[in-house]
């Protein structure tokens, strides 16, 4: 059971990771973000960065970091939503 739990959670945080990466990537490319596939990896990944953004101002106002700190965020949101399911799981299991 606990393995499930650890999959599932892991799978979902993989998914959403390279979804970011691919989103950070299509910003190097010129209108990329335009295209259909940008839009919406844009309405999956915008509301989460955006988080970060408000808080993490680009650096020479033109590197913006705040997807690298989102990611660190992401692994660390993940790693607790196993913990504490493990501990449900244990505690009712």
């Amino acid at each position: 059971m606990n393995l499930t739990i650890y999959s599932v959670v892991n799978n979902l945080q993989t998914i959403y990771y390279v979804l970011i990466i691919a989103y950070v990537l299509l910003s190097w490319l010129p209108n990329a973000r335009d295209s259909f596939i940008g839009r919406w990896l844009g309405v999956l990944v915008e509301p989460y960065l955006s988080i970060f953004r408000r808080f993490i101002p680009p650096i020479g106002g033109m590197l913006d970091i705040s997807p690298i700190i989102a990611l660190f965020a992401l692994r660390f949101i993940a790693m607790g939503i196993i913990a504490v399911l493990e501990f449900v799981v244990n505690l009712f299991g």
